[in-house]
């Protein structure tokens, strides 16, 4: 945390000429970078996230450290069903979580969703399918590096921006190299894959234009447009080396069975994609409760167990049984019945805020009718609450003006095969901190004093 540096900071925007200038210059930014979602600004404040290069370590482990515990729950999952149902895989997604892609690591990319207060980091959720968010950050920065206010500041504070493409880069043409066994012999080529219509294609758009930038040949398609023949992949007559999938595989079940070939590719060993189908073990919300069941730890180390105690929130699959809390036996739904004030309940595979319910937001009557409703679907989490960060921002309003406001802050470290080496931050006037649920994100930079 570093009061000191947002208050300087606050101080330069009230300088009338320097804050009017640097709203212009974020409006022309975003506007030619294109980043702008569901028809608003993508971020709409005049100031970026803030966060100390001794703060950042300590994150970085952290994230390094739990992500080594993830990798074993999918090491044991693809030896053990039952962690696998613990899991609460479907039977078609059981299937395609058994293709070996042909690479080791669970996830090559991901995101990791958390709190930072001065006193606790706590994690809510992990993106380990298909995270958004990297080259949108890296245009970000250079949108936010060139505001008048930000150049003001850094005569005062050391900033250092964390752009994430290349590092994204990396892990495609690493994890093809792995899938290989050998280094290729020409460049790749690389396909963007997501369904028509996404609200995300300007962020496709910034990666395929960086990737071809750099040498490799790329498209954005659909797996619609996708052809499978004489095992070889291919789109308008391209053909694929690579896929960066960003198509959920909750989008692609529904469409699967018209369009294979994405999926008869992949099966042949045809292409390398990134990230894989097997990414779905670790993407969905109950890898927390196998994280922190009493159950389940002998899976893991020492330190990565101390690590999930500290920053890992107790969650549970929301079911009629015994289990554990803090060492202690509890029925379940009796404890889930008894504390809403701390508890949230989720679905086991959503995004955006879709069907969360917050204990502490509703009455008793409601809660009961949540429970029920999680016990109905089958697959519904029950999460502890975890304390959440809140900083004041200056947001831009839709006239134009600036209005500081309080936000959630929800902190997003991207690892890159289990590295963490770039982030952003996701605002909020809500407490739930998602862009398609109407927040918006800001660049992270690590700041030191000069």
């Amino acid at each position: 945390m570093f009061p000191e540096a947002v208050a300087r900071y606050h101080e330069l925007l009230a300088n009338h000429d320097l804050a009017e200038n640097s709203r212009a210059t974020l409006d022309d930014g975003l506007e030619h970078a294109k980043l702008i979602f569901g028809g608003r600004r993508l971020s709409p404040y005049l100031r970026p996230h803030f966060v100390t290069e001794t703060d950042f370590a300590r994150i970085t482990q952290i994230c390094e450290t739990v992500w080594s515990a993830i990798q074993k729950v999918k090491d044991a999952a693809v030896a053990d069903e039952t962690i696998v149902a613990d899991l609460g895989l479907t039977e078609i997604e059981r299937e395609l979580v058994a293709i070996d892609p042909g690479y080791q690591a669970v996830s090559p990319t991901a995101r990791l969703d958390s709190f930072l207060t001065a006193k606790r980091y706590s994690f809510v959720e992990l993106n380990g399918e298909s995270p958004a968010g990297i080259a949108y950050a890296d245009a970000a920065y250079d949108i936010f590096s060139s505001l008048p206010v930000m150049k003001e500041f850094a005569k005062h504070y050391n900033v250092r921006p964390l752009y994430g493409r290349h590092f994204m880069l990396e892990v495609l043409l690493r994890s093809y190299e792995e899938f290989l066994g050998h280094e290729p012999q020409q460049r790749p080529r690389i396909a963007i894959v997501d369904l028509p219509g996404v609200p995300t294609v300007s962020e496709f758009e910034l990666f395929r234009d960086y990737f071809e930038s750099n040498g490799y040949p790329s498209v954005i398609c659909t797996p619609q447009e996708l052809e499978f023949r004489n095992n070889r992949l291919s789109v308008h007559g391209l053909e694929i080396d690579i896929v960066y999938k960003r198509l959920l595989v909750n989008e692609y079940l529904p469409v699967m069975q018209d369009y294979p070939a994405l999926l008869n590719a992949y099966r042949a060993r045809a292409i390398c994609m990134v990230n894989s189908f097997r990414s779905k073990l670790i993407h969905k919300k109950a890898l927390f409760a196998v994280l922190t069941n009493q159950r389940h730890a002998s899976l893991f180390s020492q330190t990565e167990l101390e690590a999930i105690r500290a920053h890992v929130p107790w969650t549970r699959t929301v079911r009629d049984e015994r289990s554990d809390y803090n060492s202690e036996q509890i029925d379940l739904l009796d404890f889930v019945r008894r504390n809403s004030e701390r508890l949230v309940l989720k679905p086991n595979d959503d995004y955006g805020g879709h069907g969360i319910t917050i204990g502490w937001n509703v009455d008793h009557a409601g809660w009961d009718a949540a429970i029920e409703q999680a016990l109905a679907n089958g697959d519904y989490l029950v999460q502890e609450r975890v304390p959440t960060a809140r900083e004041t921002f200056p947001a831009l309003t839709d006239d134009g003006r600036v209005e500081f406001a309080e936000q959630l802050v929800d902190l997003d470290p991207l690892l890159f095969n289990g590295k963490v080496e770039s982030a952003f931050t996701r605002l909020s006037y809500t407490e739930l901190a998602n862009v398609s649920s109407g927040g918006g994100m800001v660049p992270t930079y690590i700041v030191s004093q000069k």
